[in-house]
């Protein structure tokens, strides 16, 4: 069992992998994280996100991400499929699987609704509510980068395999 790590002065240069369907929000988050000093990866859904957390060479600090992530086009299901398409809260859980350490960030439009709605109570995934402003946005991360990344459980093998709760 791996113990979280300590909580770290953010130095501005870290790397963050944003989530967005949404290109326009997508490239306000990368432009304001950028002009704060921070490397930006930026993909369009769960499934390049979580190839890019198992596949880049280098290290992933932080996933800011939508909670809702909308389906891809027609799909057929797969229980081997590495790379799911998955919602931000499922996308969370696995990318702190796959990378030690990481911290995380849900966005979301309605906050309240939009948990509930995926069925989470209570997380302890630090949630931004959109829209953002730019100095919002990064001392946000700023403030995420210096906490300890949550612990979160891993989804059992039967759940892993089957993802049609996303779309419930």
């Amino acid at each position: 069992m791996s113990h979280p790590q300590s909580p770290m002065p953010s130095s501005g240069t870290e790397t963050i992998l944003v989530v967005s369907d949404e290109s326009a929000h997508a490239a306000q988050c990368k432009s304001a994280l950028k002009a704060a000093g921070f490397t930006v990866l930026v993909t369009d859904g769960s499934s390049e996100a979580l190839k890019v957390c198992t596949e880049h060479n280098g290290t992933i600090d932080l996933l800011l991400t939508d909670l809702i992530l909308p389906p891809p086009g027609f799909q057929l299901a797969s229980s081997d499929n590495q790379f799911p398409h998955v919602n931000g809260f499922d996308l969370a859980v696995r990318a702190s699987a796959i990378r030690e350490g990481l911290r995380i960030i849900l966005m979301c439009k309605d906050r309240e609704k939009e948990l509930t709605a995926h069925g989470i109570s209570r997380t302890k995934i630090p949630v931004l509510s959109k829209p953002l402003d730019q100095s919002g946005l990064t001392g946000f991360v700023q403030d995420v980068l210096t906490q300890p990344p949550p612990v979160l459980e891993v989804p059992d093998q039967a759940k892993a395999a089957n993802d049609t709760e996303w779309f419930g």
